[in-house]
């Protein structure tokens, strides 16, 4: 079974985590792609912001109707404390030897890939795919075991690229907006998402 991956606070989820999702189910033959959010992030400060039931509960929202190749994996949240990748990819294949792991992010990550825990073990677990996002380079990095593919063969070590998400949205950016002000409906948030916010009262 091929299995992607994306990873993030999803706080709040947006249009730029769905456009990358739609990107990998449409370019890498998966069976099956798990949003994954994080406890704690090692690369970012605790941003603030709602707990992990409202985030789950907003992740659950955006990806009503989204794609039934899609579901919520829990099992960095289950884990609790720092999420690291490492920690988590050794786990789902203990869990589920038979599957086929690969990573789904935008370039802005690539840079800080070599700094990431135990990067050569992520690569001997996984793959990654990555899509250009505005503003960031694509730089294959340099990690052990790590090398630039056309495609995904299915196996660990290989960096295959997507095409850009060519949206330009962070959820930092649309928290400080939804806090600013209330009443304003900010560009990028799936419709069922922003009415979940208001009905709970969120980002403010």
């Amino acid at each position: 079974m091929r299995v992607g991956l994306l990873g993030g606070a999803f706080n709040p989820p947006h249009e730029g985590h769905l456009k990358l999702a739609r990107l990998a189910l449409d370019h890498l033959d998966l069976d099956e792609l798990r949003f994954m959010p994080s406890a704690v992030s090692p690369h970012k400060p605790d941003p603030g912001g709602p707990d992990t039931e409202a985030r789950l509960r907003l992740l659950a929202e955006a990806l009503k109707a989204f794609d039934p190749r899609c579901r919520v994996e829990v099992a960095e949240l289950e884990r609790g404390g720092t999420s690291y990748t490492v920690d988590t990819l050794e786990a789902l294949a203990a869990r589920e030897p038979e599957a086929a792991w690969i990573l789904v992010m935008g370039s802005d990550q690539l840079p800080g890939l070599p700094r990431w825990r135990r990067p050569e073990r992520i690569f001997q677990l996984a793959s990654a795919a990555v899509a250009l996002r505005p503003g960031a380079e694509a730089v294959l990095p340099v990690v052990p075991g790590l090398h630039s593919a056309a495609v995904w063969s299915g196996g660990p070590g290989e960096l295959v690229w997507l095409p850009p998400t060519e949206l330009d949205l962070a959820s930092t950016e649309l928290r400080r907006r939804l806090a600013a002000d209330p009443a304003q409906d900010p560009a990028g948030i799936p419709a069922q998402v922003l009415a979940a916010i208001r009905a709970e009262n969120l980002y403010r």
